[in-house]
């Protein structure tokens, strides 16, 4: 099978430069495909765990829901942005693209080194544990069964995502739908089945900005993912305005549930109910369905986090695809196969360090809070950066043909980086060590980025003095 590697044209001395035959990614996807995979990856696990954290961070249940409302405010105001950039720009490399075309080399390449390290090789190897951890109470392997279960999601997704892009969306499909069926059981039973609490409900008081700081960065991390559809936008059949459609239309969905789904916990727990608890959901049907309910829970947390692992598995491995095809210290991952139509070498890779993550959560498990500590700055930082290349774009390129424009602008990109920029301070102010430890991972990244510099200026000096060494060559088409 051929793979190519896509990328800037071939520069000959003194002939006119021209572009390479590439095998690029082809528009596979229909709008109904993305949207779903949209509504996986946001659907996740976080659900039934994060809205305990939220509850015990604020005083009342009208701040609850309130603060949940403001995540789907602020995802689809995100959104809105995302979708001119992706409808205007559409590539494999999502972010990363709109950050090189904007802001340059350096911010692209550190965004790319923290989607290696940090955000969707952690989020995976989290999910696969969360799905090992609730398997395993129902099929458990022994000392080390929540391990065993996490390696076997992240090799038996990425052997999947490896095989092609349809066996990976038809999957993604399936488990959602399942997934969106689990939720609204919860809506059904907490609302409908689950006795109303007992506890009388505490009195209402203005939480600290503080406590707002952390109830947020709970709430967006659960509605987090939806970005990623933006790796996809290459792929997408149709009018380049579909991606947009598809981008609005998830967030619609996820933020009707989440609300719905928070009104559930309340009418079934109450407020108290949902901040003591450590798994809400379960709690929930425990107490309306009995011993029995809490076990298809573990069930549906565990579809849950298979169904937002293989997303993130799918787009992640775009993002690393794209920077492959830019870089000289990893070039070797912008490589497309074309008859499976994905970056079989992105996903492997990808699936080796999630791995390697799996192997260190093994032995230092720090639980969702501290995950949530280590990628939420770093998370945040690109996020605020990537509203800045719209506005940088607007001025730089106004002429550019955009399918889809970001409505009210300049106020829409505006509030999108206020709104990064606010939960940036929080995951920096009112986080734990884990987010130091998160900003020094990428703080490596500009240590790999003066090396990728310095080996650019050694292929630019070979081009001039004539013929370049073998490893500084373009890979040429492999058979």
């Amino acid at each position: 099978m051929r793979e190519r590697k896509t990328g800037a044209s071939r520069q000959r001395g003194g002939a006119a430069s021209t572009a390479r035959e590439a095998c690029a990614p082809s528009p596979t996807l229909r709008v109904l495909d993305a949207v779903l995979l949209t509504v996986g990856l946001v659907l996740g696990a976080g659900i039934f765990k994060a809205p305990s954290l939220v509850a015990a961070q604020l005083g009342s249940e009208s701040a609850l829901m309130i603060a949940w409302l403001l995540g789907g405010v602020a995802s689809l105001i995100g959104a809105l942005c995302y979708a001119e950039l992706a409808s205007t720009w559409p590539h494999p490399g999502g972010d990363y693209h709109y950050l090189h075309r904007a802001l340059g080399q350096g911010p692209a390449f550190l965004f790319a080194w923290a989607r290696l390290t940090v955000i969707p090789t952690g989020s995976i190897a989290l999910l696969a544990f969360v799905f090992g951890d609730y398997v395993s109470q129902l099929a458990p392997l022994g000392a080390y069964s929540s391990s065993v279960y996490a390696a076997a999601v992240v090799v038996g997704l990425t052997a999947m995502n490896v095989a092609g892009v349809q066996q990976g969306t038809r999957a993604q499909n399936l488990l959602t739908a399942l997934e969106v069926l689990g939720v609204g059981a919860i809506i059904v039973v907490g609302l409908l089945l689950a006795p109303a609490p007992t506890q009388p409900p505490p009195i209402a008081s203005a939480a600290p900005m503080g406590t707002w700081g952390m109830a947020l960065i709970f709430v967006l991390l659960t509605y987090g993912g939806w970005n990623e559809v933006a790796c996809l936008s290459a792929e997408v059949r149709g009018p380049r305005r579909n991606l947009a459609w598809a981008l609005l239309v998830s967030i619609g969905v996820v933020t009707t549930l989440y609300l719905l789904v928070n009104w559930a916990y309340l009418r079934g727990l109450g407020l108290a109910g949902m901040a003591s608890s450590e798994a809400v959901a379960a709690d929930l049907a425990q107490r309306a369905l009995g011993s029995g309910g809490a076990q298809a829970l573990c069930v549906l947390v565990a579809v849950s986090a298979l169904t937002s692992a293989n997303a993130t598995v799918l787009t992640g491995a775009r993002t690393h695809y794209a920077f492959g095809c830019d870089s000289v210290l990893f070039q070797g991952l912008g490589r497309w196969h074309g008859r499976a139509n994905t970056p079989t070498r992105a996903l492997l890779v990808q699936g080796a360090l999630s791995l390697a993550l799996v192997g260190l959560g093994t032995v230092t498990r720090q639980g969702f809070q501290t995950m949530v500590e280590y990628t939420a700055p770093v998370f945040w930082l690109f996020f605020l950066l990537t509203g800045v290349s719209l506005l940088v774009l607007r001025l730089r390129e106004p002429r550019a043909h955009r399918p889809f424009r970001v409505p009210l602008y300049p106020l829409t990109p505006l509030l999108f980086v206020g709104t990064c920029a606010y939960v940036l301070y929080s995951s920096l102010a009112y986080a734990g060590p884990g987010a130091l430890a998160g900003m020094a991972v990428l703080g490596t990244g500009a240590v790999l980025l003066a090396l990728e510099r310095m080996r650019r200026g050694r292929s630019r000096q070979w081009s001039s003095r004539g013929p370049r060494p073998s490893h500084l060559q373009q890979p040429k088409e492999e058979t």
